[in-house]
């Protein structure tokens, strides 16, 4: 399969998008303004510790203080060390070295570990540790094996830190896997330089930015070439992988066309789609995708496609095809958290294994950590993904200012009516010389045409005049009574 990933850099923002056969997979975004802090170590202080939830706030210089669970704090398993309940681990006023594992996401603040781990491309470094582990995704036992015994020789044993072997590191040669192991202790040398007498909150040590994480962690030997559309910052890419990783230099490419990079591509197109709730599939069918703070639910519908012999095989046909597209809504959208999928129900139990066996397939390209459960009860397939930054919609759009967020608005009538109660509760409170209504255009015609005598009827019961005024700034549920 060919993969590529697009680069397209603002002075405000850094867009990448990668494209699998040129069909956008995933959206990638970090705004200068706003970068995440996933990976980021500082030094922080603990503001408060909750013993009922084994937890602690900690102050590291983000607008919210970061929440640290007993979960998520080292201890020593090797040396036979237990884990103990948090207050008899921090107490207020602590210093404490952390890193964020999660970045704030809505009202929550970002969440925090006190175990270190700092990626380089083909190793994790895990300063606290002593282990080596292999990638998950290097399935060969023979080839984890001798990966586990390359890196014991390269790493003498008097050293302290663990390593995690990543999965690029299968085809890397002694010198760069040693390059790396320098690069990473370097790091850490400098992390624990700058704590050394510091004051909390202090940033140890920042990761690096979203194009050199790009070149770090996603891409792959099926990657066929990372097209960058700033001159500026193709030099500096260029540098980077030069010094880090220098077998991508030969994929890095500078675009110097007429057209935007996005728009050449269609990206442009598919992060406007990526906003919508529906989802129209080659068939006919869709899916309507609709994100709540709790949960993601989506839903497969057959829509217009009737192809199929018989009604059984249509939504076997359209449940498998909906599996790809969910699986790619997922990583476009970035969608986190539990997520709820409603197929199109099916009797046999075959079709059922062959749709959940579809799915899974589709999500094994997804870089994030995903769970898939099998059909509940009730015909659904419920599933996690993990959820480390905020999602696409979350990003790039705010809730409604007219309707909260709840994708409906009240209608005309309904807000004529709720005036008209108003009306009774003012005039009952005071005693004004004459009533002005003012709502929205569609409000006041309303009043003016067809709800005309209910007016009339009220300005007789209370025995004032009531005058209408449209505002043509008032959004369609908005509305003041003045007293005059």
């Amino acid at each position: 399969m060919s993969e590529s990933f697009l680069i397209n850099f603002t002075p405000q923002e850094t867009r990448v998008a990668m494209l699998l056969n040129g069909v956008v997979q995933e959206l990638h975004i970090e705004r200068e303004h706003s970068r995440g802090f996933v990976g980021n170590v500082y030094l922080g202080r603990v503001v408060r510790v909750l013993p009922g939830m084994q937890s602690a706030f900690i102050d590291i210089g983000l607008e919210r203080t970061a929440f640290l669970h007993v979960a998520d704090i080292w201890f020593d398993r090797h040396a036979g060390e237990v884990q103990r309940p948090i207050e008899k681990i921090l107490h207020e006023g602590q210093n404490l070295v952390v890193q964020v594992l999660k970045d704030p996401i809505g009202t929550k603040g970002a969440r925090l570990s006190t175990q270190i781990s700092i990626a380089g491309r083909l190793l994790v470094y895990l300063p606290q540790e002593k282990h080596i582990g292999i990638s998950q995704r290097i399935e060969s036992e023979e080839g984890r094996l001798a990966l586990r015994e390359r890196l014991h020789q390269l790493v003498p044993a008097d050293e302290t830190g663990g390593f995690i072997v990543r999965t690029m590191a299968e085809r890397a040669s002694n010198e760069e896997l040693g390059a790396d192991i320098a690069y990473l202790r370097k790091i850490w040398s400098e992390i624990k330089s700058r704590s050394v007498g510091a004051h909390p909150p202090l940033a140890l040590y920042h990761d690096l930015n979203l194009a050199q994480r790009v070149l770090r962690d996603l891409v792959t030997p099926e990657t066929e070439k990372i097209v960058i559309d700033s001159r500026e910052n193709f030099q500096k890419l260029n540098a980077f992988a030069s010094e880090y990783m220098p077998q991508v230099v030969s994929l890095l490419d500078h675009y110097t066309g007429e057209r935007t990079l996005f728009d050449l591509h269609g990206v442009e197109d598919e992060i406007q789609k990526a906003l919508s709730r529906r989802v129209d599939l080659k068939s006919g069918g869709y899916l309507i995708i609709d994100q709540t703070e709790a949960l993601t639910t989506i839903d497969v519908n057959t829509g217009g496609f009737v192809g199929a012999r018989t009604f059984d095989d249509t939504v076997f046909k359209t449940n498998l095809e909906a599996t790809l597209a969910i699986a790619r809504q997922l990583r476009l959208r970035n969608l986190g958290g539990i997520i709820l999928i409603d197929f199109i129900d099916m009797e046999s139990d075959e079709h059922r294994a062959a749709v959940l066996a579809e799915l899974n397939k589709a999500l094994s390209r997804d870089h994030t950590k995903v769970s898939v459960g099998g059909f509940t009860s009730l015909g659904l397939v419920e599933m996690t993904r993990k959820r480390t930054r905020e999602s696409l919609a979350h990003i790039l759009c705010e809730p409604c200012p007219t309707c909260s967020g709840r994708g409906e608005i009240k209608t005309s009538r309904t807000v004529a009516y709720e005036i008209l109660r108003e009306l009774v509760r003012e005039a009952r409170q005071f005693n004004a010389k004459e009533y002005r209504v003012l709502a929205a255009p569609s409000v006041i015609d309303l009043f003016l045409d067809e709800e005309s005598q209910a007016l009339a009827m009220l300005s007789d019961f209370i025995g004032k005049p009531i005058s209408l005024q449209a505002e043509t700034s008032y959004n369609p549920e908005q509305f003041d009574i003045v007293l005059l």
